[in-house]
């Protein structure tokens, strides 16, 4: 119907319904909206919710309220298959209906109702368009072209802004020619249309560029053509726009000039091949924006002279803030000198880009006050690299680093020379705000990391002046010395290190602002491991003093600071560890169980405890005092507070980790079937996961020994196979397995000869517990299983394949096919160096056998491309995600040439030039072939050879570089194959 049309029956009993929604009167609030409901499952209700939305003769308070649900209407009933799809969906001919309704009404006069109404037809056009609802763009494209019609322009602006997201290969390349002429005009018609106006034009523009980018690799010459024929009068208009400087902090003076930054990042990103001259002539534009955009920045943020307006977001939740803006331009000149070409251009202006930079990286007042009021606060945003200037500003030094080498460095270290140099002025002048540049100019360093090694001088001069000033009048700076000197110090020389080393013990001790004793915590953590013990023993029981004095004060992330730098100072103390037990133990301990909720701080706690464990002559006293509280709690589990009994059995962990026998044996004692019990009964999956990881760690750590502790024979090995049939049971939940592989693994390598007859019964509940798993990293450990499985089988690997084809697997031929099947994909996925080693080996051990069995299945091998070009929304669901097969000997090879390919490469070093890839191939095929030889020698053996694991060394060994020292690892170390591998 027309806007200004007539209301029908529906429309007015709606209306009614609307109207008693506001009604004071509870009761009749509550049949209103019942109302609502059960007519919100009948046909025609959305017809009805949309004829009131564009009613201009309704009170607008009750049009935008059916606008409101009319877009709930559209989120639950449009679409079957979408997440919050409530049936039931609309039928064809009321969507129809709803379409037309809402295209004739998108120049409302009303701004809200005008959104409202834009939001619905692109909230549709993301769902129909362009298969079921062609006619959305045309008549779009004709409302923007309308010069008379400003209320059609805003509304089909907006529509095109919400819906450019979703165009797709197929249309871009008709709709720019057609769409690129109106946003023009729009953009360069000042006099004609407002600045938001321009900038949603700009926002468009912005989402065409970025569409065409990833469209370039597939469509390059097409995507030339189209950029090209656009570039000139993007250009010319982005330069217009920079050049207007930035006034102030409004939003609304510089939003044309942040979507401008946006269009050049795409440009960039995704054009590397642009003409420089086209880039080039925006510099100085870009430039002047830059610079002009600090002084307002200065005034409003770092110096707060400027009344702060609250932050405010635009219509596509983006942050509209200055802040946001000038890290929009940090990234665009990030991205700049990143390009090889256009890196050239600026190469001249490097320092300068490295000065302003430094500048712009200076505390703001609101972060002082933020700060100050909140340690916590303070810490979080340095730890998680918060969204900030500061950040933003590092980032582009660090590419500046990466992309220029000496010379990048060389500018850094000339530029913070410079900035330091004028905090110095400054504080001669009498100026309050000189640390702020001192402070930057420090922080700066930081991006350099170990190339900081050439401002040696420099870096020590800024700290030692720090010194003398005062700790209360620039906590900051103090705070930042104390971050440098640890992130820093095999830079800096013995003396100063000592100094601040001697300084942060006094620190902490002493009454300074939180900030500072945060930096000296940092400093501590980091200095008490490298100084010499003769200069920490006179003053570590003091630190550790100091240190529970601060876990008493200390809360959330400061907490987890101490804890840190506890960790380290027990570590350091040398002689004097067997004082330590008794008086830091109990104090950690309630650290622990107060935050038992908190994984980070209870985690961190722990880890202290670790600490104290392995301090000569604290294990046993440390364990006398755990044992008797866990026992405690673990024998009586469902009494507990939450999170009380998942928390001990991490503790228990620890304990059992790299544990003496006789320290396994008492906790077996007290804690071990109290454990079992846990995995057999308890329904909480965190209880679940950490039992079984414990379990693990016991059968590490006891090994055989451990199945005689309870006294009756095969009570001990009972208990595990029961605690490992419930964990593999395929009921339950994947998340509850998540850790039985490592439990399960520690059964094969510590007890193969007891484990040996329930090989086939394991098997084949590792079956079924995959066949019911959804999560990746489960099955992946379960494969891992079956593949050690495959390395106890030598030499007669062919009798393992052939147990594999006796059991059978649901939907499957048998086991050894539905195994292989999910091995082959989730080979590339598996993590871990010991677990790659595992599974790649043992897939080399079983090509070896050539057994006849193995040629007959067929797995997954690489994708069918059925469509070219951007996968939409609509292309998904009628076209999903198809898969060649292949025979398994083939997919095993592939899979062995890409580990081949990846230890050639790690051999080799590696390149950085593109234009040495073919070598690195050429290398694989003409290099050192020990390795592929190895390989084709286990393929060729006959079957009833034994397959040495000799062949596989080389192969294997090359994992083993990147072992790290996780608990895992633990866990396998003592893996009999460790020793051939």
């Amino acid at each position: 119907m027309a806007a200004g049309g007539v209301a029908d029956g529906d429309q007015r009993w709606l209306v009614e319904c609307l109207t008693a929604t506001l009604d004071t009167a509870r009761d009749v609030r509550a049949f209103a909206e019942e109302s609502l409901r059960q007519a919100s499952l009948l046909p025609g209700y959305g017809a009805a919710l949309t004829k009131v939305t564009i009613n201009k003769e309704i009170p607008f308070g009750l049009r935008q309220l059916a606008a409101v649900l009319l877009k709930q209407f559209i989120k639950q009933h449009w679409q079957e298959d979408e997440d919050n799809f409530v049936p039931p969906v609309v039928s064809a001919s009321e969507k129809v209906v709803i379409r037309q309704l809402l295209l004739t009404s998108l120049d409302d006069s009303h701004g809200k109702i005008r959104t409202a109404i834009s939001m619905a037809v692109a909230a549709i056009g993301q769902q129909d368009w362009p298969e079921d609802w062609p006619e959305l763009l045309p008549l779009l494209l004709k409302l923007i072209s309308d010069q008379n019609n400003g209320n059609g322009v805003r509304g089909a602006l907006r529509c095109l802004a919400l819906l450019s997201d979703d165009l797709d290969d197929t249309c871009i390349p008709k709709l720019v020619p057609e769409l690129f002429p109106s946003l023009y005009r729009i953009i360069s018609s000042p006099h004609l249309y407002e600045n938001s106006l321009r900038a949603k034009a700009l926002a468009i523009v912005h989402s065409c560029i970025s569409m065409l980018g990833s469209m370039s690799g597939v469509y390059k010459r097409d995507t030339s053509s189209l950029m090209s024929s656009m570039l000139d009068p993007l250009i010319e208009q982005f330069s217009l726009i920079l050049n207007s400087p930035v006034q102030s902090q409004n939003p609304d003076d510089w939003s044309m000039q942040m979507e401008v930054l946006k269009c050049l990042l795409q440009l960039v990103q995704n054009f590397p091949g642009l003409p420089e001259a086209k880039i080039s002539a925006i510099l100085p534009s870009l430039w002047q924006t830059f610079v002009s955009s600090f002084k307002i920045y200065h005034l409003s943020s770092i110096q707060g002279l400027e009344e702060l307006d609250s932050i405010n977001y635009d219509s596509d939740g983006s942050e509209r803030s200055l802040e946001s803006f000038e890290i929009q331009l940090f990234e665009l000149w990030t991205t700049i000198v990143g390009n090889s070409r256009l890196g050239k251009v600026i190469g001249g202006n490097i320092k300068e880009l490295a000065y302003y930079t430094i500048a712009f990286q200076q505390i703001t007042e609101e972060q002082v006050q933020r700060w100050s009021r909140d340690a916590n606060q303070y810490v979080a945003d340095e730890d998680d690299v918060t969204y900030s200037c500061r950040v933003s500003g590092s980032l582009l030094l660090e590419e500046i680093v990466t992309a220029y080498e000496d010379y990048g460095i060389n500018s850094i270290l000339e530029a913070s020379k410079m900035r330091f140099h004028e905090s110095q002025e400054s504080k001669q002048a009498g100026s309050a705000d000189w640390w702020r540049l001192h402070e930057a100019s420090l922080f700066a360093l930081g991006s350099l990391s170990e190339q900081l090694c050439e401002a040696q001088d420099l870096l020590e001069q800024m700290l030692t002046d720090i010194m003398v000033t005062g700790v209360h009048q620039y906590p900051f700076l103090h705070a930042r010395a104390f971050s440098i000197v640890a992130k820093f110090s095999s830079v800096i020389s013995k003396e100063v290190s000592e100094q601040y080393l001697s300084y942060a013990a006094r620190a902490i001790a002493s009454d300074v602002p939180s900030p500072v004793k945060v930096g000296a915590c940092r400093a501590l953590a980091q200095l008490l491991p490298e100084s010499d013990q003769d200069l920490i023993q006179p003053n570590v029981m003091g630190i550790l003093s100091s240190l529970v004095d601060l876990l008493r004060q200390a809360s959330d992330e400061t907490l987890h600071l101490v804890l840190e730098t506890l960790q380290s100072a027990i570590k350091s103390g040398g002689e004097q560890s067997t004082l330590i037990e008794p008086i830091i133990s109990p104090i950690i301990l309630d650290v622990w169980a107060q935050h038992i909720s908190d994984p980070f701080i209870s985690i961190d706690a722990i880890e202290v405890l670790e600490a104290i464990k392995n301090a000569p002559g604290c294990l046993q006293p440390l364990v006398s005092r755990i044992l008797p509280t866990i026992g405690s709690i673990l024998g009586k589990p469902k009494i507990q507070p939450d999170g009380l009994v998942a928390g001990s059995l991490d503790l228990l962990t620890m304990v059992l980790k790299n544990a003496p026998t006789v320290v396994v044996k008492a906790v077996f004692d007290t804690c071990f079937v109290s454990t079992v019990q846990i995995v057999l009964e308890s329904e909480d999956h965190g209880e679940m996961q950490n039992a079984t990881e414990c379990l693990a760690a016991f059968i590490s750590g006891g090994r055989e020994e451990l199945l005689v502790w309870s006294g009756e024979q095969g009570r001990t090995l009972k208990m595990l196979l029961d605690a490992a049939s419930r964990l593999l049971d395929p009921a339950l939940e994947s998340s509850v397995s998540l850790f039985v592989g490592s439990f399960v693994l520690q059964l094969i390598l510590q007890m193969p000869s007891h484990l040996s007859p329930y090989i086939p019964d394991l098997i084949a509940a590792i079956v079924r517990r995959m066949q019911t798993s959804s999560i990746a990293g489960l099955k992946s450990s379960l494969i891992v299983i079956i593949a050690r499985l495959v390395h106890l089988s030598v030499p007669n690997v062919d009798q393992f394949i052939n147990l594999l084809l006796s059991i059978p697997a649901q939907g499957n031929d048998n086991s050894l096919a539905y195994i292989m099947s999910v091995w082959s994909q989730l080979q590339g996925e598996i993590q871990g160096a010991y677990q790659i080693k595992v599974t790649t080996t043992a897939l080399a051990l079983l090509i070896s056998t050539r057994h006849p069995e193995l040629s007959k299945i067929e797995v997954q091998g690489h994708l069918i491309k059925t469509s070219t070009g951007i996968t939409t929304r609509s292309k998904a669901r009628v076209a999903p995600d198809q898969w060649t097969k292949i025979p398994l000997p083939a997919k095993i090879f592939s899979l062995l040439a890409d580990t081949l390919a990846e230890i050639q490469e790690q051999i080799g070093g590696g390149s950085d030039d593109e234009c040495e890839e073919d070598s690195d191939w050429e290398e694989v095929q003409n290099g050192n072939t020990s390795i592929a030889d190895d390989i084709i020698y286990s393929a060729s053996v006959p079957s009833n050879a034994n397959p040495s694991v000799e062949h596989l060394n080389a192969m294997a060994k090359v994992f083993d570089e990147d072992e790290d020292d996780s608990y895992d690892n633990d866990l396998t170390k003592n893996d009999p194959l460790n020793e051939f591998f």
